[in-house]
């Protein structure tokens, strides 16, 4: 071998020698390193000696800032309202004892004819010396009531007045302590703004006695509500409200989001039974007026002009506009006004006339010595009269069927008379006594007596047995095709 091939072989021999010397050093130092950087097996699969499979993650405090802001967020005008006003709404118990028709033989031998059955509502206190409005059909007929607050305490409650036209009832109850509810207006009451309907839908089912707070718009005002088949009972000037309102709520309030009572509950429109959007609050400041009357004289004082409305006739889009005056009394306030009869009303206080309804919810919400002004087609200035108060009538042992003679309304008749109303009892002859007391004629249609609607002539003078020396009587009625109602007083 030359010297030149024994020098390259010896350099290419120590290449060779360097080489896998680096190799074995960059394997051991990456096999230490996999090693230190490999977590150990054994040591994740095994469990902690302390750990529970149940246990709960820790809950995380919320930064002061953030829970204070949630906080904020959470309450709400609504709640905030609900606060203020779910002390005071109660629930009303009562027990009735109702005659019960017998309807079998059976029924005749062994079933009492007396019968207790136990009804339920909701009301509100209004006045911390325990003053609780409520609706007049919650505690009707009522032998016992009771009044629970939402705390649990009970009251046995006395009914200072009701009044069967408005739908508004008065109870009081003694107690220390007791709440009230702030008391608002439906002055600037607003379409759309936020309402919450607080009651006691329950009543005894519940296993509490806590209110329940259900929160709508306000959807109309001035509604009103004619009898149907969920509701026998007319309703004039009513604020509608798509709040749920349940069975049970009748009486509690109608609350803005001010914390503030604007209405009393008091009937809904239903397929089912239940809350489906169309609610119907009596107005609040109606209501206190009439609680003021009754907590003061025991009865209410309603404004009286001397003048009957009737409706125009629709047009071709079934649409009328105004009030025709069909009577005026005599030396009453619109017959010193000047009004006659055929004379047509536009607007009373303010408020459009499209029927006669209309113009009994506006007679409704005014005392004796409020003024009416009215507005009459062609007469350039508003007629302005002073109401004075409803002249008390004397009825005295009126015998229905001597003094009225009543048939029942039928298909037929209903067609042969050219009637609106399928069912009541026709007036074929009255008294001229009681026609000039009572306002009805021949040919009208005795629709409902108080709160008790009548389909028949026996229901009819069932009805007027039930109400005999009563004291104040309201009577609906058909008179023309409108409807109308007649208050008088029947005096034992």
């Amino acid at each position: 071998m030359t010297d030149r091939r024994r020098v390259a072989a010896i350099g290419l021999l120590a290449a060779l020698v360097c080489a896998s010397a680096c190799s074995q050093e960059l394997a051991d130092a990456a096999a230490s390193t996999t090693q230190d950087e490999q977590p150990s097996a054994s040591a994740d699969l095994a469990p902690a000696k302390n750990a529970s499979l149940g246990a709960a993650p820790a809950v995380q405090e919320r930064p002061r800032g953030v829970a204070g802001e949630l906080e904020q967020s959470r309450t709400t005008a609504i709640v905030r309202a609900a606060q203020r006003v779910a002390p005071a709404v109660v629930s009303i118990s009562v027990i009735r004892t109702q005659r019960v028709p017998a309807r079998t033989r059976y029924e005749r031998l062994f079933m009492p004819p007396l019968q207790r059955s136990a009804g339920f509502g909701s009301g509100v206190i209004v006045r911390s010396d325990g003053i609780v409005l409520t609706n007049d059909h919650v505690i009707t007929g009522a032998d016992q009531i009771r009044v629970t607050l939402p705390g649990g305490r009970d009251f046995d409650a006395t009914v200072i007045g009701s009044d069967p036209v408005s739908d508004i009832a008065v109870l009081r109850i003694v107690g220390e302590n007791l709440p009230s509810a702030p008391i608002g207006t439906v002055e600037g009451l607003m379409i759309g703004e936020w309402a919450l309907a607080i009651g006691n839908p329950l009543g005894n089912y519940a296993s509490d006695t806590k209110p329940t707070v259900t929160a709508g718009v306000i959807s109309a005002a001035g509604r009103n509500i004619v009898p149907s088949s969920e509701d026998a009972s007319f309703y004039f000037g009513m604020i509608q409200t798509d709040a749920s309102i349940n069975p049970g709520n009748s009486g509690g309030p109608l609350v803005n989001a001010a914390g503030e009572v604007i209405g009393i509950n008091a009937s809904i429109i239903s397929r089912s039974g239940g809350s489906e959007g169309l609610g119907f609050a009596i107005p609040i400041d109606r209501a206190m007026r009439i609680a003021d009357d009754l907590v003061r004289t025991g009865e209410v004082i309603r404004a009286w002009v001397g003048i009957e409305v009737e409706p125009l006739d629709a047009d071709q889009w079934g649409r009328t506009h105004g009030v025709r005056i069909s009577r005026v009394v005599d030396g009453s306030p619109g017959g010193v006004a000047g009004l006659e009869p055929g004379d047509r009303l536009l607007t009373a206080n303010g408020r459009t006339l499209t029927g006669p309804l209309d113009f009994e919810g506006v007679l409704l919400d005014l005392r004796a010595g409020d003024r009416l002004t009215l507005n009459v087609e062609g007469q350039n200035r508003p007629v302005s009269l002073e109401t004075i108060s409803y002249p008390s009538v004397t009825a005295e042992r009126v015998t229905v069927l001597r003094d009225i003679q009543l048939i029942s309304v039928t298909p037929q008749i209903q067609a042969e008379r050219d009637l609106v109303s399928e069912s009541g009892a026709l007036v074929t002859a009255i008294s001229d006594r009681l026609s000039e007391q009572l306002g009805l004629r021949e040919n009208d249609v005795i629709l409902q007596i108080n709160r008790m609607r009548v389909r028949t002539a026996d229901e009819t003078a069932q009805a007027f047995e039930a109400v005999r020396g009563t004291g104040r009587v309201a009577i609906i009625f058909e008179h023309d095709g409108g409807r109308y109602v007649r208050e008088f007083y029947w005096r034992r």
